[in-house]
């Protein structure tokens, strides 16, 4: 019949247009199949080396053979003559007189269906981690395999991306079997690619996770986190899903001039909320105020007359700065450097390390006082005069000859030293 339309003068494209053109195909021996389709059926045989489904209009379909001998003992078991069964038509012209068909390209279909549903709604998913490779991580969605680029994974993870390969020692091997929150971000599936982002699904998920915990947060909280990020003024913290930052003068009583000197990425911190601001969504945090103020133990560690080994950490005109531990500084006058009349450059030099002797220690003021002249055994036998002494030199000095530190020296411990020229903690001087 449908010659005889043709005849008729209608051409191929009317013909698949007439209503008749439906019942006409599904008519016997005019029924036509092409690569792709899916088609309803059912299963007519089920033997030991192939599966055959009647697809109507007298057609068969012979399972791949391939997908046949991959099939289990159970799920052959459970496939039985009468069922109702979608295949995938995979060559319509089988020389056997068969169509070769399949039913799992079926399934694979209908995820690549749930993919492009996700990649149109923008919405996030959890994906378990299938397994990794020198790139990335794979993630299947359904049988679909989804691909994750080291570059498309969470910051807060920290990757070393020069130390990934397909290997077990790989720091991408951690993740599989771990669940991962995901956003399809690219689909083709001529090519058979399908690009997962779980960076572009924690943006989201972040936001949401901080307004939560914006409104539960409090200040004075003690909180265990992971360094996610490093910049010149801080370090990000991620608290539960979400980030606070520990402003660089909060890292340490210390003055730390990069967040480097103190943390590394995906390193485990326990910190305290120092600030909640729920209107510019921001949290404070602080790592040094779990520490003790280092001069609150000063008198602890050390004493007057006693002689310790410093590090000089650089000159002043008045002095030399010398390290006693991380977080304190002294100060040598340069009245204390020699008994002769020299500049700091001309006795002792920035890293040299030296024995000096402990003259003064003023908490309140967070400041000691060190003298290298008076750090050799001869001047144990004088006990501890040391303090009184400081005091009648400097009123021997008077106002014109004070030796004091400039006053524009002084700061708090722990204050931002762009704030200032010269170190947080300075000895108060003294002359001979």
């Amino acid at each position: 019949m449908s010659k005889l339309l043709e005849a008729g003068g209608m051409s191929a494209q009317a013909l698949e247009d007439h209503p008749m053109f439906d019942l006409l195909s599904e008519v016997d021996g005019h029924r036509e199949f092409k690569r792709g389709d899916i088609v309803s059926g059912t299963i007519a045989l089920v033997g030991a080396n192939e599966l055959l489904i009647d697809v109507g209009g007298k057609f068969e379909g012979l399972l791949a053979p391939r997908e046949f001998a991959q099939m289990s003992n159970e799920d052959r078991a459970s496939r039985q003559v009468g069922d109702e069964v979608e295949v995938f038509i995979v060559n319509p012209n089988s020389t056997d007189g068969h169509l070769l068909v399949s039913l799992t390209q079926v399934r694979i279909g209908q995820d690549w269906d749930d993919a492009e549903a996700l990649l149109e709604s923008g919405e996030s998913f959890e994906g378990k981690v299938a397994s990794h490779n020198k790139g990335g991580l794979i993630v299947y969605i359904g049988q679909v395999r989804g691909f994750i680029p080291v570059s498309q994974l969470d910051r807060r993870h920290a990757i070393d991306r020069a130390k990934v390969d397909g290997s077990s020692d790989s720091p991408l091997a951690r993740f599989v079997g771990e669940p991962l929150f995901l956003k399809v971000i690219e689909l083709d599936r001529q090519k058979n690619r399908l690009i997962l982002s779980e960076q572009a699904a924690m943006r989201e998920r972040r936001k949401q996770l901080k307004s939560d915990l914006l409104s539960e947060l409090a200040e004075g909280l003690v909180i265990k986190g992971r360094v996610t990020s490093l910049a010149d003024f801080g370090a990000f913290v991620d608290i539960g899903g979400a980030d606070g930052l520990v402003h660089l003068s909060e890292l340490s009583w210390n003055r730390v001039s990069h967040p480097s000197e103190v943390l590394a990425l995906g390193d485990p911190v326990e910190v305290k909320v120092i600030s909640v601001d729920r209107e510019r969504n921001r949290i404070g945090l602080s790592l040094k105020q779990l520490q003790p103020e280092p001069w609150s133990t000063i008198d602890d560690r050390y004493q007057v007359g006693e002689v310790i080994e410093a590090e000089i950490t650089r000159l002043a005109d008045f002095g030399a700065f010398a390290k006693l531990e991380s977080d304190i500084e002294g100060l040598i006058h340069v009245s204390e450097l020699s008994d002769e009349e020299l500049a700091p450059g001309d006795v002792v030099s920035p890293g040299q390390r030296l024995t000096v002797r402990i003259i003064r220690i003023d908490p309140e003021r967070k400041r000691i006082g060190l003298s290298l002249k008076r750090a050799g055994a001869d001047f144990d036998a004088l006990g501890l005069p040391y303090e009184d002494d400081i005091e009648d030199r400097s009123a021997d000095d008077g106002p014109d000859g004070a030796t004091e530190a400039p006053a524009s020296i002084e700061m708090e411990a722990g204050s931002d030293p762009a704030d200032a020229s010269e170190p947080s903690l300075v000895a108060e001087p003294t002359g001979d």
